[in-house]
């Protein structure tokens, strides 16, 4: 850390004496004549001069071109040099005696700097660093390795680099740097380079798909007086000239829908929603989507259309492969196939096939014989007496149905018990005309009949002024514009959408959705270099944890000692990885720590004198676990083992565990599980003593005894790492 921050006051000192030297460290402009790519089409395309004949005759100014010197290495009166521009790298080679310097006003043999004599040769290889922009100018030849080069005649710095960029290590694993300094990613790291060339390429294929189909593109507003209408809470912002409260979207649906009452039969929008929610690593509150309505068509139109439209992209983007390795939500790596037909899987036939059970019949009030068919099929599961005919439709789905999803399909006649507020299908009253594209267990997309009866869209507006009323913050005001337009006649249609950045995700094989986002949001915080500059031990931090189990050796200790326990194991695992994403900390170890953290309950028959001694240290041997994980795990039960919560791990570790048993025991009760659950009703639940009396409800708090984060702050983390994993 020290030499890098020295590295800098060095360069700083070669700034200032190039400057006295009268030398322009910031060009104006430079005459680049080829890239990188053009040069190595050239040499592989012509014969080259050799070596001899530059060293006799001097290189012609034959070529030019510019970027970041990547590397340099001298060898006495040869030095050689990579550049590094948009299109790839070219080796350069500068030779004593060959070359001169643009000082960015003449062209000279050699200066003076400092009261020596500097000439061009000896400037380079002084006073050009790495991560320099640099002109070159000369002729290619092929070096006696066979590497074609560019044998520089003259050479100018355009731009002195006072940092240095990090090395190949740091710049491909540090997230730090990957999500904060994408410009230092991109430069050191292709994979990441390629992925934001890729995601350029996928929107400008998506507008052609979209333009060659005779839809016209639409740029609807970002603020308005509502925020849309859908369910998810709003960010908030105040109109200074106006003096009032406006929103940023949600959606576009609403502005995109009065754009088929005036006229226009077919509409898209690829542009920014927000939803003021937590992150996650397929979450981000600032996001791409793209939308369509078409007028005239019903769903079944738009699963022909989304078949057409990614058999298009595959087609115009050779980089992307029908056949992709997906990890699903246990990181275990899938074949995905995007090869069309995709898939078309009946919701309530496949229960029906799946489970023995007809979940069309059932509507809201026969709660307690849809219980009665589960328990009588065996398909049950803790909690199952509290919940509604709803709860339970989708839990059989998710039990007996979505794992077997691997390739893309198609789910639609969802029951109307499921989607009471989309339209009705005209042919079943019980089901309505919807569907959603699965890929590996994710929801890709998601497109519907569209409701365009004004009735009953204020009445589903008068619905959400009542759930605001009660504070519910996703709930939206009424459009009373919108509704208005409906009432002037709407045309029958079907909306769609997809979010670009999830879908690019899985298409690339990404684990985190900030990986396919150029500048993904991050929190404020001290500068990466002021951070080393205080902390002498930054880089080695993770250096005891290099021996850490892979998840399949941890998943198969879960196997076979978990089972009672193994569900909130999973959960603290998951909630861990979450937050570990969020922190910037290591996620594999975050996770493993949480789904081994109770690793021996089951075994000791939940003996708590028991737990995190022997037994556990026995079973964590078996996969060779380090010390350090050992004890960041034995630090959950610290009047147990004596092993200190003295670390952000461990902290995180302690705050989540008894919230997360609390948490889910509360979601069992509510038809929702999670969704929509608010940390307000969480706290109201902690203070009913009676309600999960075995829940140790100072441990609860936890999170404010070693985070200083109330409950408060820390419960809505909770219901979005939850949302995350369930």
């Amino acid at each position: 850390m020290s030499e890098r921050l020295n590295e800098y006051q060095t360069r700083r000192q070669r700034l200032e004496l190039l400057k006295k030297a009268w030398v322009i460290p910031y060009a104006n402009k430079y005459p680049k004549t080829h890239s990188c790519k053009e040069l190595v089409t050239i040499g592989e395309s012509w014969n080259v001069s050799d070596t001899e004949h530059l060293m006799e005759h001097w290189a012609k100014q034959t070529y030019s071109t510019a970027w970041r010197m990547m590397a340099f290495r001298t060898m006495g009166k040869l030095s050689f040099a990579t550049l590094r521009d948009a299109s790839g790298d070219i080796q350069i080679a500068f030779v004593k005696n060959h070359c001169q310097l643009h000082t960015g006003k003449i062209l000279v043999n050699s200066l003076q700097i400092a009261d020596q004599e500097v000439n061009a040769y000896k400037f380079a290889e002084k006073y050009l660093d790495i991560g320099d922009f640099v002109w070159v100018k000369g002729e290619l030849f092929v070096t006696k390795h066979g590497e074609l080069t560019l044998f520089i005649d003259a050479y100018q710095l355009l731009s002195k680099a006072l940092r240095p960029l990090w090395d190949k290590w740091h710049g491909v694993k540090d997230e730090e740097t990957v999500y904060r300094q994408r410009y230092l990613d991109m430069t050191m790291n292709e994979d990441s380079y390629e992925t934001m060339l890729i995601r350029s390429k996928f929107l400008k294929v998506l507008r052609e798909f979209y333009w060659s189909h005779d839809f016209v593109e639409l740029d609807t507003p970002i603020l308005g007086n509502s925020a849309s209408w859908a369910a998810a809470t709003p960010f908030k912002t105040h109109h200074e000239d106006f003096d009032i409260d406006m929103f940023l979207r949600i959606a576009p649906e609403i502005a995109l829908k009065m754009a088929t009452a005036w006229r226009l039969e077919r509409v898209f929008e690829i542009g920014k929603d927000f939803r003021n929610e937590g992150s996650s690593p397929s979450h981000h509150q600032e996001f791409t989507v793209a939308e369509h309505y078409a007028a005239y068509r019903n769903f079944e139109d738009n699963i022909r259309f989304t078949e057409a439209m990614f058999d298009y992209v595959f087609d115009h983007i050779p980089e992307l492969s029908r056949k992709v390795i997906i990890p699903d939500k246990q990181w275990i790596e899938r074949e995905v196939d995007f090869t069309t037909p995709w898939d078309r899987i009946d919701y309530t036939a496949q229960i029906l096939a799946d489970s023995g059970i007809d979940v069309s019949i059932y509507t809201a009030d026969d709660e307690e014989q849809l219980r009665k068919d589960i328990q009588a099929k065996w398909h049950t599961r803790e909690g199952l007496e509290q919940q509604t005919t709803a709860t339970m439709i989708d839990y059989l789905y998710k039990k007996v149905t979505r794992p077997q999803i691997i390739w893309p399909a198609f789910i639609y006649n969802y029951p109307k018990t499921m989607q009471p507020l989309a339209r009705q299908s005209d042919a079943n009253e019980h089901i309505v005309e919807q569907f959603q594209a699965i890929v590996n267990g994710w929801e890709i997309l998601k497109a519907y009949s569209e409701l365009v009866d004004p009735i009953i869209q204020q009445a589903n507006f008068d619905e959400q002024a009542d759930a605001a009323a009660l504070w519910d913050s996703e709930a939206t005001k009424s459009d009373d514009d919108f509704v208005l337009s409906m009432e002037h006649g709407m045309p029958p249609q079907s909306g769609w959408w997809m979010g670009i950045d999830r879908i690019l995700s899985l298409l690339l094989g990404k684990s985190n959705i900030r990986d396919v986002i150029m500048f993904p949001l991050m929190k404020p915080h001290t500068s990466w270099w002021e951070q080393l500059s205080q902390d002498e031990n930054t880089w080695d931090k993770h250096v005891d944890y290099w021996s850490l189990p892979t998840l399949e050796h941890a998943h198969a200790l879960v196997r076979k000692y978990l089972t009672d326990t193994r569900r909130h194991c999973e959960q603290v695992g998951g909630i861990m990885k979450w937050f570990a994403n969020k922190l910037w900390e290591d996620e594999h170890l975050w996770y493993l720590a949480g789904l081994l953290h109770d690793i021996d309950r089951d075994h000791i028959a939940k003996d708590a004198d028991r737990h995190l001694k022997d037994d556990f240290e026995s079973i964590m041997a078996e996969v060779n676990a380090p010390k350090t994980l050992v004890d960041d795990i034995k630090s959950h039960g610290e009047w147990l083992t004596g092993v200190p919560v003295n670390s952000l791990i461990r902290k995180y570790l302690a705050s989540i565990d008894e919230l997360s048993w609390f948490m889910y025991a509360y979601s069992l009760m509510r038809p929702s599980w999670f969704e929509s659950m608010k940390a307000k009703w969480v706290k109201k639940r902690i203070k009913d003593k009676s309600f999960a009396a075995w829940v140790d409800r100072d441990h609860l708090k936890n999170c404010e005894t070693y985070l200083w984060i109330t409950l408060d702050e820390f419960i809505p983390d909770m219901l979005e790492a939850f949302a995350s994993i369930d």
